[in-house]
């Protein structure tokens, strides 16, 4: 999974929701999309099974400010930020379920 740049902290009134105590993952989706209702599932299976983790999904159409800012260019596009709302890691595509577990254990470990 590339790293992202280093990016100002994302913070609850960015988004309109609470970021998880621990990580949270910000999906950055478009309403045709197949795979990123495929990747909305899992990330939502990570967090109804771990403590500590939100996610948090917005349509590009309607939040072009973090699509530019995230430089999404294919959607889906998941986001993981820290306890901080750093960003921490930009994975496009859907994740498999191992893959958002691991993310999200390593990006709580920060």
């Amino acid at each position: 999974m590339p790293v992202t740049s280093a990016s100002a902290a994302v913070s609850a009134a960015d988004l309109g929701r609470p970021l998880g105590r621990d990580v949270t993952f910000l999906q950055l989706s478009s309403g045709f999309c197949a795979p990123c209702r495929a990747t909305r599932r899992v990330l939502e299976r990570v967090v109804a099974t771990g403590d500590g983790v939100a996610h948090v999904e917005v349509d590009v159409a309607d939040r072009a400010d973090l699509a530019e800012r995230f430089a999404v260019t294919q959607t889906p596009t998941v986001v993981v930020l820290d306890a901080a709302g750093v960003p921490v890691v930009t994975v496009t595509g859907v994740p498999t379920l191992a893959a958002a577990r691991a993310t999200a254990a390593a990006a709580a470990a920060r």
